[in-house]
């Protein structure tokens, strides 16, 4: 594991591995046990898309870990004025231990992880999210002690967080249905990988995507850079919400989770947010110990 780009680039065990010391570092934290693994170590975080987790989480990891966090907006980086991301990435690896990027194309990503020496951590594209997902499946586990054998749902946009349960799940021994509406399907990328596991259904009825599930996931149907088709976006996914309806056809001790921030009324209801709010934010915590774990294997 020298990068963290996307799920595909985990394999199941190493998951699992990430997962047991985000557990570990959770409980030293709360135990006031010092972990100081990156003592001395600097992490450069570079902002296209604005940011209220991804931000805090890694900074106040690294400051936890011992190390530094920068924060790099690409308005004042040389990136905003045109100076090429490979020469960026050959910049900064002189400079850094480590290079956490949220931005908007996958291919950014790849190519700092290509032309730098140093890790870097995807910290959101349009295609993916692994840090988000590393933090769900964490949740997860900590609400139904295992993952093997549990079904989870997603229902709306097959965007990055789609992309990256789809990929994470099926590693890890789960089975999962996502529901979107026509034209807005999961990557090529996941559906290819998804193809020859029988634990994956996608489908267009919502209700019956949710059908026997353990866990309900949804995402706002209007991403970050999409916002000029917001209209348009909440035509074609009415109906794809989690409500009463969806809670219902699923299992009776259903775990909701979203990656937040939430449009309450669009793809979740205020009630069923409100109802399952102690696990959303128990998830939204976890993004903190998942990630320190990830920097941890990477640049400790």
């Amino acid at each position: 594991m020298k990068h963290l780009l996307k799920m595909l680039d985990l394999d199941g065990k190493e998951i699992i591995e990430i997962l047991n010391l985000a557990d570990q570092l959770k409980y030293e934290q709360k135990h006031g046990i010092p972990h100081k693994h990156l003592a001395g170590k600097t992490l450069g975080m570079i902002f296209e898309k604005a940011s209220t987790r991804t931000r805090v989480s890694f900074e106040t990891g690294m400051y936890q870990l011992g190390g530094y966090a920068l924060f790099l907006s690409s308005q004042e980086l040389q990136m905003g004025r045109g100076e090429p991301i490979e020469d960026t990435a050959r910049v900064l690896s002189r400079y850094l231990n480590g290079i956490m990027i949220r931005t908007f194309k996958q291919e950014d990503v790849e190519s700092l992880a290509k032309y730098g020496s140093i890790p870097v951590i995807n910290g959101l594209t349009d295609t993916s999210h692994p840090c988000q997902v590393l933090a769900d499946l964490m949740t997860v586990r900590e609400y139904k002690n295992k993952l093997e054998g549990l079904k989870l749902c997603f229902i709306g946009d097959g965007h990055n967080m789609a992309n990256s349960l789809i990929v994470g799940c099926l590693k890890v021994g789960m089975k999962v249905s996502v529901a979107t509406p026509e034209g807005y399907e999961p990557a090529k990328s996941a559906l290819d990988f998804a193809k020859d596991f029988e634990d994956f259904e996608l489908l267009r009825e919502p209700l019956k995507a949710a059908e026997n599930a353990d866990v309900l996931v949804t995402d706002v149907w209007s991403s970050m850079g999409q916002e000029e088709e917001a209209d348009k976006r909440k035509k074609d996914f009415a109906g794809f919400q989690i409500n009463e309806q969806t809670i219902n056809a699923a299992k009776s001790d259903v775990m909701v989770l979203h990656c937040l921030p939430a449009h309450k009324g669009e793809e979740i209801t205020y009630e069923v947010f409100e109802n399952h709010a102690k696990a959303i934010f128990d998830e939204s915590e976890n993004r903190l110990h998942a990630q320190k774990a990830v920097m941890v294997k990477l640049m400790g």
